[in-house]
């Protein structure tokens, strides 16, 4: 499970150091900026966004669920400003720039660890 948790940091940081190739006003200064970028990126992923998907339900219903794409550029930004070494030129750049990471993320985990497998459990009675 920990083993798990670190491949998935690792394949996050490489696909951050993977982004500027595609999106050229990202940019991502060493391995270490990608590893802390990722870790706070993952952190912010996991505790801020469900509250802000939450508290922007309304607008996400009446968009058909589009401004979930604003919420993620809007955190990537967040974190982009914070972490030294990691920078995102604008809302755009960031809009594209998450979208992106996300894209590079899912596929290198696809290859990785394969296609997701569903366990069903029976209980006989």
């Amino acid at each position: 499970m920990a083993g798990n948790l670190l491949l998935v940091w690792l394949i996050n940081a490489l696909a951050l150091l993977a982004l500027p190739y595609v999106v050229p006003s990202v940019q991502v200064d060493s391995f270490a900026t990608a590893l802390v970028a990722a870790l706070v990126l993952g952190l912010v992923n996991t505790l801020i966004r469900p509250l802000l998907v939450l508290l922007t339900l309304p607008v996400t219903l009446v968009t058909l669920g589009l401004f979930v794409f604003v919420i993620n550029a809007l955190l990537f930004w967040f974190v982009a400003s914070f972490v030294k070494g990691f920078a995102v030129g604008g809302f755009w750049s960031a809009f594209f720039g998450a979208i992106v990471y996300a894209l590079i993320s899912w596929a290198v985990s696809g290859l990785v660890f394969g296609p997701p497998r569903v366990v069903v459990v029976r209980h006989d009675r």
